[in-house]
C-alpha cells in the first residue's frame, strides 16, 4: 500500500503541471479561433486591431511597485505574527524575509517612477538642477 501512495504522489506532481499547461493551451487556442472567426466577418482592419487590443491580457498600465510593496510588507508582518503566536521560529524568519522584500519593493516604487506624471516631474527636476 505504501508503494501505491508513493506512486500516486509522484504522478500527482507530474499530472498537475501537465494539466495546467493543457488547460492554458486550449484556452489560448479558443481565443485565437474566435479572433479568426470574427476577423472573417469584419471588413475593416482598424476594427480588428481594436478587437485584438480588447483581448490582449497584458497590463495596460505600469506596475505600481508601491502598492505591491505595501501588500508584501503586510504579508510578511502577518507571517511574523503567526510565528510569534503559535507556529514557531521558522515563520518568524520567513515573515521577516517577506517583510524585507516588501520594504525593498516599496522603496523601489519611490526610486523608480512608473507613470508619465512622475517621469515628467523627474525630467523637469533634472533639467532644472
Amino acid at each position: 500500500m505504501e508503494d501505491v501512495i508513493k506512486l500516486f504522489a509522484i504522478l500527482t506532481g507530474i499530472v498537475i503541471p501537465l494539466g495546467v499547461f493543457f488547460w492554458l493551451y486550449h484556452d489560448a487556442k479558443h481565443k485565437r479561433e474566435t479572433i479568426i472567426e470574427i476577423s472573417k466577418s469584419l471588413g475593416d482592419p482598424k476594427r480588428l486591431d481594436e478587437l485584438m487590443s480588447l483581448l490582449d491580457e497584458r497590463p495596460k498600465e505600469p506596475i505600481d511597485y508601491r502598492r505591491g510593496g505595501v501588500i508584501t510588507l503586510f504579508v510578511g508582518i502577518g507571517l511574523f505574527l503567526m510565528g510569534t503566536t503559535f507556529l514557531g521560529f521558522i515563520f518568524k524568519g520567513v515573515g521577516l524575509l517577506v517583510a524585507a522584500i516588501g520594504i525593498g519593493t516599496l522603496i523601489a516604487g519611490y526610486l523608480f517612477p512608473n507613470d508619465s506624471i512622475h517621469l515628467s516631474k523627474a525630467v523637469e527636476k533634472f533639467e532644472e538642477g
